[in-house]
């Protein structure tokens, strides 16, 4: 691959790639895989070819794992010679896509597809994926200002135009936005923007599903999260949001399989098990409610969430001085924590739900 395409690859969050000096030593040689990963120390290579014909030309690639030998993905490209840069660039972001699936997480990484063909909008994009993944206030404002730029490299980049609603989005998350109301706006812009630009994509719709959410308009939420996952069933995205969007009309029986194939697929990772410990509360299944809670807070002691989730499950059950003793432990994360400000988060629809977890939080002594 020619010095572009390496400065492309080493673009990518998740792959790590050695500088050209040193993968242009084997060039013209006979390589052995194993050989070239334990000098570069590297687990993966990937090696191509190219063969012209007239005005033709014929180029493979393949990625080979080294410790066995196996081919990860391979694949051809049968072009003319028109634009030699057009087809590198064509090429450099067919292995970028392949490698994200392959090796950052499996094949709900092709949901996050590039839907373009600006090689440069890509990178901006991809970086600006990064850090909008960070989930800070600091984070986000690099990666609106990356957004906005990957769209004027490719003014019709729905892709985009999505994350840059999604930035708008997590300003209210994050309490930075002025007007809350003002960002919300914004956001449904660009993700309007996003959807007439291409209607297949997952992402704009699962965005436009939570802006449903956060404004109480629940069952053109469920409606979109469903559209967005009918699009990409193996992506967790719009898996979780449809959860998200199900707990929070109301229909935690529906949600509840949701949320447990999010963590089956995600274990490590706590941000939902609350939720579902929620869904297991207002479905009267407290020992999983509890159960769930606490898991949570054994791989992450600082989750406020699960504590607050637990808080009210053990009050549902009759165990006060449990629920005491874990509401401390919410003070203690939190000092400064208030169940009113807290509870703006949660637009239920069924106020009995809302009722019954808040209710919880105060009989456990959290004001």
């Amino acid at each position: 691959m020619q010095n572009s395409g390496i400065t492309a690859l080493a673009s990518v969050p998740e792959v790590f790639v050695i500088a050209r000096n040193s993968t242009f030593t084997y060039k013209g040689k006979p390589v052995n895989v194993r050989q070239v990963a334990e000098e570069l120390g590297v687990r993966y290579v990937l090696e191509g070819s190219i063969q012209a014909s007239g005005e033709s030309v014929r180029i493979t690639a393949q990625l080979i794992d080294a410790l066995t030998g196996r081919h990860v993905w391979a694949d051809s490209f049968d072009r003319k010679l028109e634009n030699i840069f057009a087809l590198q660039d064509e090429i450099t972001m067919k292995v970028i896509t392949e490698l994200r699936v392959k090796l950052g997480g499996g094949e709900q990484k092709r949901s996050d597809q590039p839907c373009t063909t600006n090689l440069k909008a890509y990178l901006k994009y991809l970086e600006a994926t990064k850090y909008f993944r960070q989930w800070n206030k600091e984070a986000n404002l690099l990666a609106q200002r990356l957004a906005e730029e990957a769209i004027s490299l490719e003014p019709q980049y729905a892709c985009g135009f999505s994350l840059l609603g999604g930035t708008h989005l997590a300003e209210v998350a994050f309490g930075s936005s002025a007007s809350p109301k003002q960002s919300i706006a914004k956001a449904k812009e660009h993700i309007d923007k996003a959807i007439s630009l291409n209607p297949s994509l997952s992402g704009p719709h699962s965005m436009l599903a939570t802006i449903y959410r956060m404004t109480g308009q629940h069952d053109k939420a469920v409606e979109q999260a469903e559209k967005a996952l009918a699009i990409a069933p193996a992506s967790l995205f719009p898996l979780r949001e449809l959860g998200d969007c199900l707990r929070i009309a109301g229909r935690c029986q529906e949600a509840i399989p949701m949320y447990e194939k999010v963590i089956r697929h995600d274990p490590f990772s706590t941000a939902y098990h609350y939720k579902l410990g929620l869904c297991y509360l207002h479905t009267s299944r407290l020992d999983d409610a509890i159960r769930i809670c606490k898991e949570a807070i054994e791989r992450n002691p600082k989750d406020l969430n699960a504590h607050l989730a637990l808080v009210s499950a053990y009050s549902a059950a009759g165990r006060e001085e449990q629920a005491q003793a874990t509401a401390k432990e919410v003070l203690r994360i939190d000092p400064k924590f208030l169940v009113e400000t807290y509870s703006k988060a949660f637009p239920y629809k069924v106020k009995e739900e809302q009722e019954q977890f808040i209710g919880g939080l105060r009989k456990a002594g959290l004001n």
